[in-house]
């Protein structure tokens, strides 16, 4: 006589198969990825603001070395740090105005150098009488460069980032 066996149940599965533990890797690699693109996009939008910062104070400081030495307003006009001015050493010994605007443009130019292909001019204000246009221009390594301006075109290099700042007498 045969015996009949129960029926024996499926025991449940103990563990995870090879294929759900890889997907599960390649999940995984793709978020680590993205967060790697972004920790290195975030690094240059960092570098990108903190030239755009500098540009603003090395404009800045200009302007108020302009404002120190009104009387010779005019002759600001034109400097171009690429034209590698000589500082005749106002700090110890005595100058005259003239001399003073020369120093400043040395000073600046050593200013706008730290900047990655870092420039700066100063021209006349075709918008405004007695104006002049302070640009300092750097490559910030994007394509989204802020090139030209206003009157005189002061940022001739559409390739440069460029901060402007309008000054009058």
């Amino acid at each position: 006589m045969l015996v009949a066996k129960p029926p024996q149940l499926k025991q449940p599965q103990l563990g995870v198969s090879l294929v759900e533990s890889m997907i599960a890797l390649l999940i995984i690699s793709i978020g680590l990825l993205g967060i790697a693109a972004l920790q290195v996009t975030s690094i240059s939008q960092n570098a990108s603001a903190l030239h755009h910062s500098q540009a603003v104070m090395m404009a800045y400081n200009m302007a108020d070395r302009i404002r120190a030495n009104n009387a010779q307003f005019k002759l600001y006009a034109n400097i171009n740090t690429d034209n590698g001015y000589v500082d005749p050493d106002c700090i110890t010994k005595s100058c005259l105005n003239t001399e003073i605007v020369t120093a400043d443009a040395a000073h600046w130019t050593d200013m706008v150098n730290n900047l990655p292909a870092g420039r700066g001019t100063i021209s006349y204000n075709a918008n405004a009488i007695d104006g002049l246009l302070i640009a300092v221009m750097w490559d910030d390594g994007s394509s989204s460069a802020a090139g030209g301006g206003a009157g005189s075109t002061p940022c001739p290099d559409v390739n440069l980032s460029c901060y402007l700042v309008v000054l009058t007498q």
